[in-house]
């Protein structure tokens, strides 16, 4: 679903330094579409959608390996904007991102033809899109890391602290599978760890949530 989006993309940080005719027809060419979870909203063969800003819901920015192995690089929520989504424009991305709808989103969507004029007219436009595109490198390269360095077991407990953080509930409920793609895991290896956590009485697992009983202990581990 999809209606125009006139003066929306008044939200985007450099709209204060368009020209009223940039301004014209970007308001134009915006529009808010409207997801359902679980919508895999890009993929490796898609048409890119342009560039977005997230209003309402969470995205997903993943890669998926020939295998369907999936790599998460980083989450969307409301108030943030993604270029990844922009690929088509910009020749340095060489490599085939996804996005999926974890959440019922609402997105204001900026067509790839249009945001590229604009870009190409205005600095400051175009400085806000190689700013964004570093920030996302950073995340990317924090995953990589990850990834690569981190043992499983600092990785798990830093991702249930933080759930337990961000929600202030020791009560994290999410099934296995559902952990290990927010780690990228897999979930037998989630299983298995998990399961020795709850050997040393750090944490409870019960059917589609884990309790933690001992966060101090976890902290530990970081």
């Amino acid at each position: 679903m999809e209606k125009t989006a006139a003066n929306l993309p008044e939200g985007f940080p450099f709209w204060d330094h368009l020209q009223p005719e940039q301004r014209d027809f970007l308001s134009a060419h915006a529009r808010l579409r409207r997801f359902d979870a679980g919508k895999l909203i890009q993929g490796a063969e898609d048409a890119c959608l342009g560039a977005i800003q997230v209003r309402k819901g969470v995205l997903r920015v993943f890669l998926l390996s020939e295998e369907g192995r999936e790599i998460t690089l980083f989450r969307l929520k409301k108030g943030d904007f993604c270029m990844l989504s922009a690929s088509c424009m910009i020749d340095q991305i060489t490599f085939d991102t996804h996005i999926s709808v974890e959440r019922d989103c609402e997105l204001l969507v900026l067509g790839a033809p249009a945001f590229d004029r604009v870009v190409k007219e205005n600095v400051y436009a175009r400085c806000f899109m190689y700013e964004l595109m570093a920030e996302r490198f950073s995340a990317v390269m924090w995953v990589m890391q990850q990834i690569l360095f981190a043992r499983m077991d600092r990785r798990l407990a830093s991702f249930l602290l933080a759930e337990y953080d961000r929600t202030g509930d020791p009560e994290i409920r999410m099934t296995h599978e559902g952990i290990a793609g927010q780690i990228n895991s897999a979930r037998e290896v989630v299983a298995r760890m998990l399961k020795q956590f709850a050997s040393e009485g750090w944490v409870e697992v019960r059917r589609g949530r884990v309790l933690l009983l001992d966060p101090g202990a976890l902290r530990s581990l970081l």
